[in-house]
C-alpha cells in the first residue's frame, strides 16, 4: 500500500513538473502585452512577428516566437554580409584604385591612354576621384593625347534594369553595383536661397561632362517644404540636361537631393571628364570603358578607407550599393570572381563551415534589397551571438544604429542608448537585429521581423520590444 502510495506520489510530481514545464515554454512564447497591442492597433497579426530575445552568450531565450518560420528579412541582410566580410578579409582590407599609363609624357603631353582600374570600392567618392586625378596632374601630365579608359572589369555583373525592384529607378538605393562605382552613381543636387535674388542657385556634384543643369530655380513663399523635392518639379529625362519646372521656398534653408543619374553606365564616364576638365586637363580623345594591360606600373594609386569604416557606413545607413560592392568583393578577393555566384558560394561556403548546412538562407545580392531573401530568426540570433563571441566584434557591434542617437535609429525612442541594432525594411517588411543592454547590466541579442503588408505601422510593436528587452529587471 505504501508503494502505491508514494507511486502516486510521484506520478502527481512528475505531471506538476510537466505542467510547469509547459507554463515556462507558453511565457517564453507569449509575446510581452505592450507588444500584442502595438500589433493590434497596426493590424498585424501575431503570426506575423518572428521574434527571439537571448543573452548573448545563453542558450535558452527569454521570448522566442515563431523563431524557426521562413522570412524576408529585408536589410538585416547586410548583417550576415559584413560580418562574414570582416571575418574573411579582415577589418583593416583596404580597395586599391591605381591609374596606369601606356606611353611616355613629353612636355606635359602623355602620349598615349590613361588608365583607372576600379577593384570594387564602394567609397571612391567625388573627393577622392579629384585627389586622384589631381595626382595625376601633379605628376606633369597637363594633356592626354589618346583616351582615358575605364576598367570596369573587376566585377561579372549581368545588366539589370534599375526601377525593376519598385518602380524607382532614380533612388540611390536602386543603383547597381560597379567595379568602377564613382560617387555612388549619383548626382547631389544642392538648393542655396538667394533672397535677394528671388531665385534659389542649384549647384551639383560631381560635374558631369555632357549635362547641363538649371542654374536656379525661383523662390516662392507658398511652396510647400515637407514635400520640397516635388515643388521643384524636376524633369530627369534627358540625359544631357536636369530641368526645374517649379519653385523652391527660401524658408526651407539649404537642402540637397541625391538623384541616381538617369544613364547610370554613363556616370563615370561622365564624372571623370567633369572633373579632369575642371582640374584643367585636357584630352586628345573621349573617356571610355576598356580593360588596362597587364604589366603597367601605376603613376597613382587612391586607397579607400579600412573595411571597419565601410561597414559602418553600411549598417549605419543601410546602404545598398555599398552592401551589394562588398557582397561582389568577397566573391572576388576570396573566390576568385566578382560575380553574384561567386560572392554568393563564398557566404554560403563561410556559414556552412560554423553551422552546417543553412539551407533556410537565401542570400540573393547580399543587402536585402531582394523579394528572394529568406533566413530565420533562430540563424540570425546564431550569427549574432557567434559575432559576439569573435574577434570582430568590436568593429560589427560599433557599425550598428545606436538606438535614438544615430543612422537609422536616430528617430526610435525605445532604449535610448542603449540598443545597438540594424534596422531592416521594406514595402512588407519590418525589422530590427542587434544587442540590447538590458537594466540588469546583461546584454540581449534582440531579432524581430514582422511580414505583413502592414509592416510599416508595426514600428511600434518593434519599439516596445526594444523597450520590454532593456527593462529586464522585475
Amino acid at each position: 500500500m505504501r508503494s502505491i502510495w508514494a507511486w502516486c506520489c510521484r506520478a502527481l510530481c512528475m505531471v506538476a513538473l510537466a505542467g510547469h514545464a509547459v507554463g515556462t515554454a507558453a511565457a517564453t512564447a507569449d509575446l510581452p502585452p505592450a507588444v500584442q497591442a502595438a500589433l493590434a492597433r497596426a493590424r498585424v497579426p501575431v503570426e506575423a512577428i518572428a521574434v527571439q530575445v537571448v543573452d548573448v552568450g545563453g542558450r535558452t531565450p527569454r521570448l522566442a516566437h515563431r523563431v524557426d518560420a521562413s522570412v524576408n528579412p529585408a536589410s538585416l541582410m547586410k548583417l550576415l554580409t559584413t560580418y562574414a566580410a570582416l571575418d574573411l578579409l579582415g577589418p583593416a582590407y583596404t580597395w586599391s584604385t591605381p591609374v596606369y599609363a601606356d606611353g611616355p609624357v613629353q612636355d606635359g603631353v602623355l602620349q598615349g591612354n590613361l588608365y583607372i582600374k576600379g577593384s570594387g570600392d564602394p567609397r571612391l567618392v567625388l573627393e577622392r576621384l579629384w585627389l586622384l586625378l589631381r595626382r595625376v596632374r601633379q605628376l606633369g601630365i597637363v594633356e592626354v593625347r589618346g583616351d582615358i579608359v575605364l576598367d570596369r572589369s573587376a566585377f561579372s555583373v549581368p545588366p539589370a534594369d534599375p526601377g525593376a525592384f519598385d518602380g524607382e529607378p532614380l533612388r540611390p538605393y536602386n543603383v547597381q553595383p560597379d567595379a568602377l562605382l564613382v560617387n555612388y552613381r549619383v548626382l547631389a543636387l544642392g538648393f542655396v536661397p538667394d533672397a535677394a535674388r528671388g531665385i534659389a542657385r542649384v549647384v551639383a556634384d560631381p560635374p558631369l561632362a555632357g549635362v547641363a543643369v538649371d542654374p536656379a530655380v525661383p523662390l516662392d513663399l507658398m511652396a510647400p517644404c515637407g514635400d520640397w523635392r516635388a515643388a521643384l518639379k524636376a524633369d530627369f529625362a534627358d540625359p544631357g540636361r536636369v530641368a526645374f519646372h517649379g519653385a523652391y521656398n527660401a524658408a526651407c534653408g539649404e537642402m540637397t537631393w541625391q538623384v541616381a543619374y538617369v544613364e547610370p553606365d554613363t556616370h563615370a564616364q561622365r564624372a571623370v571628364a567633369g572633373l579632369w576638365a575642371e582640374l584643367g586637363g585636357r584630352l586628345g580623345g573621349t573617356v571610355r570603358d576598356g580593360v588596362a594591360p597587364a604589366g603597367l606600373a601605376p603613376l597613382a594609386v587612391s586607397t579607400s578607407p579600412t573595411l571597419a569604416e565601410v561597414v559602418r557606413d553600411i549598417n549605419k545607413f543601410s546602404n545598398n550599393t555599398m552592401a551589394r560592392q562588398l557582397f561582389l568583393t568577397l566573391g572576388l578577393a576570396v573566390g576568385g570572381q566578382g560575380s553574384p555566384q561567386a560572392a554568393q558560394a563564398v557566404v554560403r561556403r563561410w556559414m556552412e563551415s560554423r553551422w552546417g548546412p543553412v539551407p533556410e538562407v537565401v542570400l540573393d545580392n547580399g543587402a536585402g534589397l531582394s523579394r528572394e531573401a529568406r533566413l530565420t530568426v533562430r540563424f540570425l540570433t546564431r550569427l549574432l551571438q557567434a559575432a559576439w563571441a569573435s574577434p570582430v566584434m568590436p568593429e560589427l557591434v560599433a557599425s550598428l544604429p545606436v538606438s535614438g542617437l544615430d543612422g537609422t535609429l536616430r528617430r526610435f525612442g525605445a532604449g535610448r542608448g542603449m540598443a545597438h541594432l540594424k534596422t531592416g525594411s521594406l514595402r512588407d517588411v519590418q525589422g530590427v537585429a542587434g544587442y540590447v543592454l538590458g537594466a540588469s547590466g546583461r546584454r540581449y541579442v534582440l531579432v524581430a521581423i514582422v511580414n505583413h503588408p502592414n509592416a510599416p505601422q508595426a514600428r511600434a510593436a518593434i519599439e516596445a520590444l526594444i523597450d520590454w528587452t532593456a527593462r529586464d529587471q522585475p
